[in-house]
């Protein structure tokens, strides 16, 4: 085992993540602080993103040849190879059984363990900040977001969008991304993932910031806004300040907001606590989502509210045999075995064709990986090669239409051979002081 690092030696770091949080979070600790050296970031979650390396453009002087990204499974051996003093775990929506887990792995070979909380990593902003986060993946963030945008547009406020980074590219070509139109997203050579977080914000109007490099993107994204709408990514927590922080708690899960992290934090921090899809959950699942609001956070408002579907072209699919595709993280590791589209198909009275025989590359490994997932496709897209997988196992399915469950229109990016038709879905409040009363005045008397 090895020794200490002894007194004026950097301290040995390794920053464990799935090239979000733990990008942002050595930007403002690690990078060009001589008292840490971070020797490695381990990835996961996320297809394909570790064999590259945070590249030395972007880590500062300290690493003239960049930071390298390697596979969570190496941990117990980068820790004693590299003599690693500190291992920050530094990514979303996993229970607290698996982080205590992955505390355990590092303990034990020899390292200390720590999360990095809001003080240390969030960024403040010069102009007013609402920030929309969850307790888990697939909560309804999305339509939450849009109705905070719709509202403050409405009053005159220019809002631009700030959306938890996903980036899975060429990260010097991804440090500061502005959307702004379907152009900028082929320009951008958007995935999947991340055309189902900005586009609908765009088809609004809304400018979109994101990339690698929050410090920069907050320059540029407070200078064109009133009020900067940070649109969280998983149930992480924000990268800026919030004066108005909005958590979304899902009835379809109840318990889970206080045993998955960060989620958790979200819950406990939050200034309005919204509880989604009460119309399609479980009565007594909501009432224990209320109760463990009142106990844990009683100081946050409490907003009730439907997420209502719609399907643009039911009789398209009604009665017949249909795949479904839905979000993909909501699915993977959200850990939720149905969405919107599912829903939307059982009450058309469709026959839902299981995908899992016609799996085509690495669709066949997601669903080994998440053997909860039956009668439904997740739109797996993290780059070109998975999209095209994606499109030849919709095409190989014997069904008479798809049922497209996600965010965005695939018809744009997929070649179908068979009809489709969306679901769509909103925020719809039902219950407790109205958003646009909090709003008014939280934000538009500062703005």
């Amino acid at each position: 085992m090895k020794t200490q690092t002894g007194a004026g030696h950097p301290r040995r770091v390794v920053i464990m993540g799935a090239a979000g949080r733990d990008f942002h979070n050595f930007n403002v600790v690690y990078r060009d602080n001589p008292a840490y050296r971070v020797v490695a970031f381990t990835a996961t979650q996320i297809p394909d993103i570790e064999g590259r390396v945070y590249p030395a453009a972007l880590a500062g002087s300290l690493y003239p040849d960049g930071i390298p990204i390697v596979a969570e499974e190496e941990l117990p051996e980068l820790i004693r190879r590299e003599a690693v003093d500190e291992v920050v775990f530094a990514y979303s929506d996993v229970s607290h059984e698996y982080v205590m887990n992955r505390a355990s792995i590092a303990m034990a070979n020899g390292a200390d363990f720590r999360l990095l909380g809001p003080n240390s990593t969030q960024l403040k902003a010069r102009v007013p900040v609402v920030a929309v986060c969850a307790v888990r993946t697939g909560s309804g963030k999305s339509q939450t977001t849009r109705k905070v945008a719709e509202i403050l547009t409405r009053r005159g406020v220019k809002v631009v969008v700030v959306r938890h980074p996903m980036p899975y590219g060429d990260l010097t070509q991804q440090v500061v991304q502005r959307f702004a139109s379907h152009e900028d997203l082929e320009r951008h050579r958007c995935t999947i993932e991340e055309r189902e977080e900005y586009e609908p914000h765009i088809d609004r109007g809304n400018v979109v910031y994101a990339g690698v490099d929050y410090g920069k993107i907050l320059e540029q994204a407070q200078a064109e806004a009133d009020v900067i709408l940070w649109d969280g990514g998983n149930n992480d927590f924000p990268f800026f300040k919030p004066d108005l922080l909005i958590t979304v708690a899902d009835p379809h899960r109840p318990g889970h907001e206080t045993t998955y992290h960060p989620g958790e934090t979200n819950f406990r921090m939050a200034d309005v606590i919204i509880i989604n899809k009460v119309d399609s959950a479980k009565p007594e699942h909501v009432e224990a989502v209320c109760a463990a609001a009142r106990t844990v956070n009683p100081r946050a408002v409490v907003i009730e509210a439907n997420s209502p579907i719609t399907v643009d072209d039911p009789d398209l699919v009604r009665g017949k045999r249909v795949v479904v595709v839905e979000d993909g993280p909501t699915l993977t590791h959200g850990g939720m075995a149905y969405g919107a589209g599912v829903i939307a198909a059982r009450q058309l009275g469709c026959t839902l064709v299981d995908p899992r025989p016609y799996a085509v590359g690495s669709l066949q490994k997601v669903y080994r990986q998440y053997s909860h997932l039956a009668d439904l496709l997740p739109a797996m897209g993290y780059g070109e090669t998975q999209i095209r997988e994606l499109e030849a196992t919709l095409n190989a399915i014997p069904a008479d239409a798809v049922v497209i469950g996600t965010p965005i229109n695939l018809g744009r990016l997929l070649r179908l051979n068979k009809p489709a038709t969306r679901v769509r879905y909103e925020l719809e409040e039902r219950g407790g002081m109205p958003l646009e009363t909090i709003l008014e005045e939280r934000i538009l008397r500062q703005a």
